[in-house]
């Protein structure tokens, strides 16, 4: 019969234990790296990713400005006229369109003051024709005309002959040019007239 020291055994169940211990460690650190890998951020919704407008300050809304209110109008003064309009009429959409423009850059390179740039309704005019002989007119043509407006402000007096000199010599052939105060009967000619519903609501106020 051999004979083994107690030591031995002690050794050899710390040894058991040991082993066991590294093997569940190994099992638990194999399951937490299972688990890193199935990502389960994936399933989730990504709404709201990259937005920052809600880490920046409130503002205050902003008031909605009324369309028809008339913009004040400059006054004169001993160097400089007071808010002009600048007219340019004609038959000829393009040609209108294209002068418009050219008044506009002109005065920019110049330094004059621009505040608005518009077109007024187109106008038609109908020439009426009657035969000879006839009693009976009839509608020969359609003629339409273009309006565009450039409203200048502070236009000084020494620069303005010179720009009026500019544009009548530039004034293309068909194309009307004008230039007067701007007036409140200018601001409400941008408008369409109604009279439909002003009769409803003259109506309406009685």
């Amino acid at each position: 019969m051999i004979h083994v020291p107690r030591n031995v055994h002690r050794q050899a169940l710390l040894l058991t234990r040991a082993t066991a211990c590294s093997q569940h460690k190994a099992q638990g650190s194999l399951s937490d790296l299972s688990q890193i890998q199935k990502r389960s951020y994936r399933g989730a919704s990504t709404e709201g990713i990259g937005r920052w407008r809600h880490l920046l300050p409130k503002e205050l809304p902003k008031k909605k400005k009324d369309k028809h209110q008339m913009p004040n109008i400059s006054a004169a003064t001993d160097t400089a006229y007071r808010t002009l309009n600048v007219n340019v009429s004609g038959y000829d959409m393009t040609a209108v369109e294209h002068f418009a423009q050219y008044v506009h850059k002109l005065c920019n390179r110049l330094g004059v003051s621009v505040t608005d740039s518009y077109a007024l309704p187109t106008q038609s005019t109908e020439v009426m024709l009657m035969q000879e002989g006839g009693t009976k007119m009839y509608v020969d043509s359609l003629l339409k005309t273009h309006k565009r407006v450039i409203q200048l402000n502070s236009l000084t007096a020494t620069l303005g002959p010179i720009l009026m000199d500019v544009l009548v010599k530039n004034q293309p052939e068909g194309v009307d040019l004008s230039v007067n105060e701007h007036t409140e009967a200018d601001f409400l000619a941008r408008f369409k007239a109604r009279p439909e519903l002003e009769g409803l609501m003259a109506q309406m106020n009685q």
